[in-house]
């Protein structure tokens, strides 16, 4: 089942279990990768191009929290509508491949699985695998939330 309705416009009951987007793109630039990696995650192979090219990663890497950032600053812009009130948590956090100053970055979204509230019921959860992959189509961060999306208010 595909809905007509956009992405951001939907409330739980316009998605589907299997139904997926793909969704906007960033590239990553190494300026920011390491302005980032020095406020909040300064380890020599994000912020040390030199000391970076000595680790197993052979270069400067992103941090997975700024990948992470990046993954939530696209949800933001292209999923996250008005029907969104947060995230009960995440059952998944990975980061299979490192993220490489001129790597493109995309953004993909598939419902996992999907439940109306017990105590609320105008709430519903969507279980989503979400994941940016590079240009290679490599995942380089997925995370499987569980977010309390709004159902549709239904007037007598």
């Amino acid at each position: 089942m595909t809905s007509e309705i956009p992405v951001k416009d939907r409330y739980y009951e316009d998605f589907a279990v299997g139904e997926s987007f793909t969704l906007g793109s960033v590239e990553m630039l190494e300026k920011e990768m390491i302005e980032f990696a020095t406020q909040f995650d300064p380890q020599r192979f994000h912020i040390d191009p030199d000391a970076a090219a000595q680790t197993v990663y052979g270069g400067l890497i992103a941090s997975g929290w700024h990948t992470g950032s990046l993954m939530m600053r696209l949800s933001a812009d292209y999923f996250l509508g008005e029907s969104s009130l947060g995230a009960a948590g995440a059952s998944e956090l990975s980061w299979p491949a490192p993220v490489r100053a001129g790597d493109t970055l995309t953004l993909q979204i598939e419902v996992l699985s999907m439940r109306e509230s017990n105590s609320r019921p105008n709430l519903g959860f969507l279980e989503l695998a979400m994941e940016l992959v590079n240009q290679n189509d490599e995942t380089v961060i997925r995370v499987v939330p569980t977010m309390l999306i709004a159902k549709r208010q239904v007037t007598d």
